[in-house]
């Protein structure tokens, strides 16, 4: 069994490890052009030389392209490993760090050995001093558990690839998929019933498949997704191709241009942060760049944390700005970490519906209704994709996005602790408890100066965004000034709604993710459980 010393764990750089993880990931673009490569070199081939020596070279170059094939998942896979590590060993070092300073404030020494001692400058030796010295010593022992429980996990993971390498990183698995939108358990009692090698086979042989299934781990679903990034973005650029060779070009045409080319901005800021090797290590859970767009990222590894947020963005929302929306999720988690450094969250981006793109399509709930299915099996997946004890799952809606939260959790239900209401336009119910949690878990805040306030109905918010303030549209006299109900339902930041609220400073409709802005904590302290 592994163990991690005191000075050890002191001296550990996560970051490196990171790094390490990063550097082989980028591997797999080389390797996937070396793989092009080797395509044309056979199409080639094929076209000038036959007989049974040019059979045996071609059956000798599909077995090369199947080795490279199955090799590019094991990259991403060793990426996933490392960050897991020096993620486990970021949380060991902040219990460390913590326990030292309880020694200190105990009057206590930890020597260089991690021994733990009365200050004879400070104290004489007591009982009590003795109870003091055993829980610091406790607290130190756990962080170096912690340490060696992730070193163990680590060196396990990758002696499974080493011994995959010798013997073959793939074989093609038994008949029978789950279809798409299958139940998670389903889903995730398949895949348990293959082997590792059977796994590799179908992430990239089927990656297509696995990515979007709700059940699978967060780690097979993130390889089968980036296996796929340069297929989206040639999806795109054609796309755009089509569009520029339309002649004449009309002003529909250029609007689909703008669309694309802000698609296909997005897919690149996603890239960059997905391949960055920054901390928290970013996985892709789901992209679709048809339409507005689609994605599903998360920030750190929801498997394997003890917290998890599940934030669903609003109106206009769409792969354009899909890295601005994360940009949210990560302030939330940034709270989470400087206030809970002992503990590891993750934060998840899910913008898998089709969200509002106009006021007119905001006044409807029934883009709110058609992405509940997919929501309420996206939380099921994460439940049952975790590995250890069920994480603290929170689901936090802004805007539209909140009514897609409350409609998903009222109508089809939602595997969350906590659910988590911004500048929310009404939430598709009259009361707290017909969303399924309980009641001291159904959380709300709206800015004083959102313009959100207005949402009795599509004219009067149309009205108030124009004039950009509500207390004007108060000195007008328009109606809606009193009252708890909004677009859609009873005001969930109103304590008659039976819930409970946090205070948010004044930022407008965006500025709940403000630094400085009590909301961010409001929202950080949830995820929590505090």
């Amino acid at each position: 069994m592994s163990s991690v010393g005191y000075r050890q764990l002191w001296a550990v750089d996560p970051g490196g490890w990171r790094a390490a993880g990063a550097a082989w990931a980028g591997l797999a673009g080389p390797l996937d052009r070396h793989l092009g490569e080797l395509r044309t070199a056979t199409g080639r081939l094929r076209g000038g030389w036959s007989g049974a020596a040019a059979t045996a070279a071609d059956t000798r170059l599909s077995g090369l392209r199947d080795e490279l094939t199955s090799i590019a998942p094991a990259l991403i896979e060793v990426d996933q490993v490392l960050a897991e590590l020096a993620g486990g060993l970021a949380v060991a070092k902040a219990r460390l760090s913590q326990a030292v300073a309880q020694a200190e404030a105990a009057g206590l020494l930890v020597d260089r050995s991690g021994g733990v001692r009365v200050d004879p400058a400070r104290f004489r030796p007591t009982e009590r001093a003795g109870v003091a010295a055993a829980g610091v010593a406790a607290a130190l022992r756990a962080a170096l558990d912690g340490a060696a429980a992730a070193d163990r996990a680590a060196a396990d993971r990758l002696d499974d690839l080493a011994r995959a390498a010798g013997t073959g990183w793939a074989s093609p698995p038994p008949p029978g998929r789950p279809a798409l939108g299958a139940a998670p358990a389903l889903v995730s009692a398949w895949w348990s019933g293959l082997t590792p090698a059977q796994r590799r086979w179908l992430i990239a042989r089927e990656p297509a498949m696995v990515g979007r299934l709700d059940g699978l781990p967060v780690a097979a679903r993130d390889q089968a997704n980036r296996l796929r990034l340069d297929a989206w973005r040639t999806e795109l650029l054609a796309e755009r191709q089509r569009l520029l060779s339309r002649v004449p070009s009309g002003p529909l045409a250029l609007i689909r241009l703008r669309g694309v080319a802000g698609r296909l901005a997005g897919l690149d800021a996603l890239v960059a942060r997905l391949t960055a090797g920054e901390a928290p290590r970013a996985y892709l859970l789901g992209l679709d760049p048809a339409g507005e767009g689609r994605a599903v990222v998360a920030l750190g590894d929801p498997d394997h944390a003890d917290r998890v947020l599940t934030y669903v963005p609003g109106m206009t929302a769409g792969l354009d700005d899909a890295s601005g929306e994360l940009g949210r999720a990560a302030r939330v988690l940034e709270r989470c970490a400087a206030l809970a450094p002992d503990e590891r969250s993750a934060a998840v981006l899910w913008l898998d519906y089709d969200a509002p793109d106009l006021l007119t399509e905001a006044a409807s709930a029934g883009q709110a209704r058609d992405a509940g299915p997919a929501l309420h099996r996206f939380q099921d997946g994460l439940r049952v994709s975790h590995d250890g004890p069920p994480a603290r799952q929170t689901v936090l809606g802004h805007s539209y996005g909140s009514l897609v939260v409350g409609v998903a959790a009222r109508e089809h239900g939602l595997a969350a602790d906590a659910l988590v209401f911004v500048g929310s336009p009404g939430v598709g119910a009259s009361h707290a408890t017909e969303l399924g949690v309980p009641s001291g878990e159904v959380w709300a805040s709206s800015a004083p100066d959102d313009v959100i306030r207005a949402a009795r109905s599509p004219e009067e918010l149309g009205r108030r965004v124009l004039l950009r303030t509500a207390p004007l549209a108060a000195v007008l006299g328009w109606p809606g000034q009193t009252g708890h109900e909004l677009w859609f339902g009873h005001d969930p930041s109103d304590p008659g709604f039976g819930g409970r609220v946090f205070g948010s400073g004044r930022g407008g409709h965006t500025g709940y993710w403000d630094p400085g802005n009590p909301a961010l904590d409001g929202m950080a302290r949830v995820v929590l459980g505090r």
